[in-house]
Parts: C-alpha cells; structure tokens; sequence
C-alpha cells in the first residue's frame, strides 16, 4: 500500500516565495495555483526571469497581479542569446516598481550550454547593471564556486545591494564568502533529498538571518511529493526541513526568512 501524502501545512505566518518560474507551470491554471498559494500563508511571489524570451512575460505577470514580483536577467545557459538589446531592455526595467533584482544571472558549468567564457563576460555585464541602478541579483551558480567567488569579488565594492546565491549547493568556501560579503543563500527542495546531507550542512552553518526560502517552481520538487511538478505552495515543507537542520521551530524559520526576505528584495 501506498503511503498517503501529508497535507500541506499552514503556520499562519506569512511567506514570500523567493524563486520560481510561474511561466513554466504547466499543472493547473494560475489562478488556481494562486489560490492554493494563499491557503497555505504565501503572501508574495518573485517569479524569475531567464532568457531574453520571458523577460517581457515576467513583467506582464507582475502587471496582472498584485503579489506578484519579478526579476529581469539572463541565465548562463543562455548566455548566447545575451545582445545589447537584451542589456538595454534589462537595465531599463530595473526602474519598474515591481521588478527587484537583477536575476537570474551567474555561471553553471555543469552542463556548461554556453561556452564558460562568454558565461562570465554575461554574467559581469549583468552583475554591472546591478551595480549601476543599485538593485539585488539573484545569483545561479554550479560546479563554478570558484569562478563566482572571484568574480563577485571584483564587484564587492560597487554592488551597494548584495542578493542571494539560489539553490544553494556549492561547498563551504563559496558559502563563507557568500555569508561574509553579506549576501543570502537560497534553499529549495533540494534540501528535502535524501542524498542531500552537503545542502543540509550548509543550512546548520549558515545564520538564519542569511537564509532564504524559495521553491524554484516547477523543478526541484520537496519530499514528500517529489517526482510531481512543484508549486510555491510546497514551501511550508522547506521551512519544515530548514527548522529540523537548525534544530529551531519552524515558526521561527517562518519569521526569520520573511524578515531576510523584505530586507532582501523589498527594502530599498
């Protein structure tokens, strides 16, 4: 016999999704999915951007809807379709009230789509306009720890706001100097996997003031509906696992993150 799924929690705090993708959402229509999102306590929703294709689709979200935000950014696996057009529609957005940060931007050089040259001119030119109209950046990095690391380091000093490094399962050197520099690390479903125990160590080194909830809807589904698309709705269970790492409740984890979550995106 199967094992029947638990009910998605609702802890009367509220939360801020800090990184899906609403646009590749295929489950159910978005409505619904909104209203799910309310039942469980999700009171805003950042929704990413990628590619020059769903920049203008992100905005035209945040314009139908009241909670939610969005990013404007080019993801490293499509650095190739990165043009100064894309930099100029990119950097002029920055001044919209509802698109806070820079993102997603950064390098991934596991499945290395763009040659990892052109993904790091990509990713300073973004990193540049972040600096430049004084916005966060949502930061995506794989098997490039070292590569971000230094050229972050280049931008220390202009980036007034710093951001957060999503999906957070780079190693301990990268997460010091990510902590120290003042940025957050995002965790998502990733977290909840059962071979994740280098996610989960990094969660007990990293200060709550420094973590950030996110989902990264529809991949990355948590346990215990792992293997179905994921939702924004799925984020009670993250905070669940974060509060175990921690060994703090997970109302605490609610609060906390909310707090890094304004303070992140929302606090000018």
């Amino acid at each position: 016999m199967s094992k029947k799924k638990r009910e998605i929690p609702h802890y009367n705090i509220p939360i801020i999704e800090t990184h899906c993708h609403l646009d590749y959402l295929k489950k159910e229509p978005l409505d619904e999915l909104l209203e799910r999102c309310e039942a469980v306590g999700i009171e805003r929703i950042i929704t990413i951007a990628v590619s020059p294709e769903n920049l203008k689709t992100v905005r035209d979200l945040t314009e139908q809807y009241s909670n939610i935000y969005g990013t404007q950014g080019v993801h490293p696996h499509d650095a190739e379709k990165f043009t100064r057009d894309t930099e100029d529609e990119i950097k002029e957005c920055q001044s919209q009230k509802k698109i806070l940060a820079v993102g997603e931007i950064g390098l991934d050089y596991y499945y290395e789509h763009a040659p990892k040259k052109l993904q790091r001119e990509v990713f300073e030119k973004q990193l540049q306009i972040a600096a430049d109209t004084d916005k966060p950046v949502v930061i995506h990095s794989r098997d490039a720890d070292e590569d971000t690391q230094s050229i972050l380091s280049n931008f220390s000093s202009i980036l007034k706001r710093r951001g957060v490094i999503h999906s957070f399962t780079a190693g301990i050197d990268l997460a010091n100097y990510c902590l120290e520099e003042g940025f957050c690390l995002g965790f998502n479903g990733i977290c909840t996997f059962n071979k994740a125990e280098n996610v989960r160590d990094i969660i007990a080194h990293a200060p709550i003031e420094q973590i950030l909830l996110e989902t990264d809807a529809p991949y990355l589904t948590p346990v215990p509906f792992r293997g179905e698309e994921n939702a924004p709705y799925f984020l009670p269970f993250i905070a669940e696992k974060v509060a175990e790492v921690k060994e703090i409740s997970v109302e605490a984890v609610l609060e906390q993150t909310y707090k890094n979550s304004i303070n992140t995106f929302f606090s000018a």
